[in-house]
C-alpha cells in the first residue's frame, strides 16, 4: 500500500523520502496552471536542493484537461525529453492534476511510479489515496483509466489555505461521507466541528484529513480492485452524483457539491427502503444541510431538474454493472452496504424528489 506523510512542509527532505522507498530522484512534476503558480517555484526549488533531475509540465486548471488530448501532448513532452521508466511522476494538485498524471504514469513506458503531491482537500482525503486513475470521455467520467497505486501520498494541510471556500465545502463532502459509510465516532466529531473544519482552525483540520485518509486506506487494501463489494462503499452517494455532474457538463458544479446533494438523496433512498430509520435520516440531513453552495446552483443544478432526465443520465455512470444501477446505503449511520439487487426506477425517483423538497425547504429556512 502507498505510504501516507502527512506534515508541513511535507517537501522537506524529498530526496531521502525518495531514496528509503527506491524512488529515483529522476522525476516528472505535473502541474496546473494554479498549482503552478502557488507552488511551482517552491517545489522546483526543492528538487534543485535535494538534487534532483526533473522535468516540469503543466496543463490547464480544468476538468477538461483530463483527456485524451492532453495526455497525448504530455507523453510527445515526456519524450522529447529522454524520460524512460526509470523516472517517476509527482503530481501536484487536486483530482484532476492527480488523476491525469497517475493515468499517465500508470501508461508510459507500461507504467512508472508516481507520487501524489495532493493540494485540495478533496484529493488530500479521497483522490490522491486509492489509485483509480482515469481520463474522461465525453460520455462519461472516469470512464478510461488504470488502477496504479500511489508509491507516496504526501499531504499538506496548510496548502489548503489558498483554496477558496467553495473548494473547502466541496473536499468536506468527502470527508462527511466516510463519517457515513465507516465511523459513527468521526462522523460525530465533524458535526461537533464543522465550522472548525471549514475554517481550517487546527487541530480540527489535520484530525479530519488524517482520519479521512486513513479510512481511505484501509478500504483500499482490502479490496483494491473492488471485487468484494467493500471499497464500493466509497462510493456513498456517487452514483447520483455522476449523473449531475454529467447534466452540469462537468463545469457548472464542483464534484463534492455533486456528492454532497448525492449523499442527500442516498440517504432518503435507504429510508425509503427500509434499511434507515428516521431518526438517522434526520440526523444525517441535519450534517448534510450545514454544506453551503454558492447563490443558484442547488436551483438550477437540481431543484429545477426533471428526476427522469437526472436517472436517465445517471444510467451512464460507470458505476453501474449489467445495465443496472448500483447504490451504496445505509444500515445504520457509519455502516454502509452495497446493495446488490435491482431497485424499481420509481423508488429512485421518489427519492430524488424527496431530496429536492429537502433543498426547496432548507432555502426557506435560510
Amino acid at each position: 500500500m502507498s505510504k501516507i506523510i502527512t506534515g508541513t512542509p511535507v517537501t522537506s527532505g524529498l530526496g531521502k523520502l525518495f531514496n528509503s522507498h527506491g524512488l529515483a530522484k529522476k522525476t516528472v512534476v505535473l502541474f496546473d496552471a494554479n498549482t503552478r503558480k502557488l507552488y511551482g517555484d517552491s517545489i522546483l526549488k526543492t528538487l534543485d536542493e535535494e538534487g534532483f533531475q526533473w522535468v516540469e509540465l503543466t496543463v490547464p486548471a480544468r476538468e477538461a484537461s483530463k483527456s485524451f488530448n492532453s495526455a497525448y501532448r504530455l507523453y510527445g513532452n515526456m519524450i522529447e525529453a529522454d524520460v524512460d521508466r526509470s523516472w517517476n511522476l509527482l503530481a501536484v494538485g487536486g483530482g484532476v492534476v492527480g488523476d491525469l498524471g497517475g493515468y499517465i504514469a500508470a501508461s508510459y513506458y507500461r507504467g512508472i511510479p508516481v507520487i501524489q503531491l495532493p493540494t485540495t482537500l478533496l484529493a488530500m482525503t479521497d483522490s490522491s489515496i486509492g489509485g483509480k486513475v482515469a481520463i474522461n470521455h465525453p460520455l462519461g467520467k472516469n470512464l478510461i483509466g488504470f488502477f496504479h497505486l500511489p508509491e507516496l501520498v504526501l499531504i499538506d494541510p496548510s496548502y489548503l489555505a489558498t483554496l477558496p471556500e467553495r473548494e473547502i465545502y466541496s473536499g468536506m463532502a468527502e470527508v462527511v461521507k466516510y463519517g457515513f459509510i465507516s465511523d459513527r465516532a468521526f462522523l460525530s466529531f465533524i458535526d461537533n466541528h464543522f465550522s472548525d473544519i471549514i475554517a481550517l482552525k487546527e487541530p480540527f483540520l489535520t484530525k479530519a484529513v488524517k482520519t479521512s485518509a486513513s479510512i481511505k486506506a484501509a478500504v483500499v487494501k482490502k479490496d483494491f480492485r473492488e471485487t468484494g463489494g467493500l471499497r464500493a462503499t466509497l462510493n456513498f452517494g456517487h452514483t447520483f452524483a455522476h449523473g449531475l455532474e454529467k447534466l452540469a457538463e462537468y463545469r457548472h458544479l464542483r464534484h463534492g457539491e455533486a456528492v454532497t446533494i448525492g449523499m442527500v438523496c442516498a440517504l432518503f433512498l435507504s429510508n425509503r427502503l427500509g434499511y434507515l430509520d428516521n431518526g438517522s435520516l434526520e440526523e444525517g440531513l441535519a450534517i448534510l444541510g450545514k454544506f453551503r453552495f454558492p447563490r443558484g446552483v442547488i436551483r438550477r443544478r437540481f431543484r429545477d431538474i426533471d428526476n427522469r432526465l437526472l436517472l436517465e443520465n445517471m444510467l451512464s455512470d460507470k458505476k453501474k454493472l449489467d445495465k443496472k444501477l448500483r447504490f451504496v446505503l445505509l444500515k445504520n449511520l457509519g455502516e454502509a452496504f452495497l446493495l446488490e439487487e435491482s431497485i424499481d426506477d420509481e423508488v429512485v425517483l421518489t427519492a430524488i424528489e424527496r431530496a429536492q423538497a429537502f433543498y426547496s425547504a432548507l432555502s426557506v429556512k435560510r
